[in-house]
């Protein structure tokens, strides 16, 4: 699914759609107001966000499970396994298990990180620690609250802010602003804050500021003729990360986030990327969704979360351990 563009701005839409929002919301508060979550024996992180989809949340969730590694911790990642049909709790495997199974943000991180996924979060815990894990960082997560959390960190993207400020389905939020950032411990803002966030938060939480670095690939990429597609949260941002490596967009084909693709969709793509003597492009997150034959045709750009402050998120990260 892709965000409709109504939910960016006030619209009679919006406003004919709110009660359906009010509805979500209030059911939203009720479950996380009833809930008993599980405390781990180690401390839990979470990584969230307050809208739907396409903040930047799984490279904030893998750039701080790698920090930590880098402290000497053993960091495991939770996660829901979403678009996968395995409900868990597993260990995900990047060579035995597909994004079919467990999801694509799930194989990203095994990659680097050892990786739990499970549709109950508390139950995966466990067996993380028994894994050797000694801190859990949940990618997503901060409206379910099964498992409890030591430090809840809310990711919004700079540029789109929370939209239109209605929740689902008036708007991209899946709860309201005051409701999510009342259970949260600080906010990472990703890329420019075009919408004054910062200013409109205060004081109220520790603002971090991160944005996203493109890999290696992008030198491969300046200068070249590309034929791009992406299935993310939001789709421009990759064509707007391919743009500013200096790669030439010649055409950009934009699908669903998570968008399970088959070959036929991805033959055409290819089809014209050689017609007219063009590189076929996509993100990570894509490429491990893609037929086995077809990956390897097509180039791969990944991102990573790069920091403005270490400092700040090591005193923001060093909470979670005073429990």
């Amino acid at each position: 699914m892709r965000a409709p563009e109504f939910w960016k701005t006030d619209n009679g839409f919006a406003r004919l759609l709110e009660p359906l929002g009010l509805i979500y919301g209030a059911v939203t508060a009720r479950r996380m107001a009833k809930a008993r979550p599980t405390r781990a024996s180690v401390p839990v992180i979470c990584v969230g966000n307050l809208t739907a989809g396409g903040t930047g949340k799984t490279p904030v969730a893998a750039s701080i499970a790698q920090h930590l590694a880098s402290q000497g911790r053993n960091p495991a990642i939770l996660l829901r396994g979403y678009g996968g049909t395995l409900k868990g709790p597993l260990k995900v495997s990047s060579h035995s298990h597909t994004a079919d199974e467990v999801g694509d943000e799930a194989l990203l991180h095994a990659r680097h990180t050892p990786t739990w996924i499970a549709h109950a979060r508390a139950l995966a815990a466990p067996l993380a620690v028994a894994d050797g894990a000694d801190v859990l960082v949940m990618d997503d997560g901060h409206q379910h609250p099964g498992l409890a959390k030591d430090l809840s960190l809310i990711v919004v993207d700079g540029r789109a802010g929370f939209g239109n400020g209605r929740i689902i389905p008036a708007g991209p939020l899946r709860e309201s602003v005051a409701a999510g950032l009342k259970r949260a411990d600080g906010v990472v803002i990703m890329g420019p804050d075009e919408q004054n966030i910062t200013l409109r938060l205060g004081d109220r939480l520790p603002i971090l500021h991160a944005h996203l670095l493109a890999g290696p690939a992008w030198q491969s990429l300046r200068g070249q003729r590309v034929v791009a597609f992406a299935g993310i949260g939001e789709p421009e941002k990759f064509l707007n990360t391919l743009l500013a490596v200096g790669a030439q967009v010649v055409a950009f084909h934009p699908f669903g986030d998570h968008y399970g693709y088959a070959a036929a969709d991805i033959q055409p793509i290819l089809d014209e990327a050689y017609a007219i003597d063009a590189l076929p492009v996509t993100t990570a997150k894509d490429a491990v969704r893609l037929d086995p034959d077809q990956r390897q045709q097509v180039n791969v750009l990944s991102v990573t979360a790069e920091w403005e402050d270490e400092a700040a998120l090591d005193r923001l990260l060093a909470k979670a351990f005073k429990h």
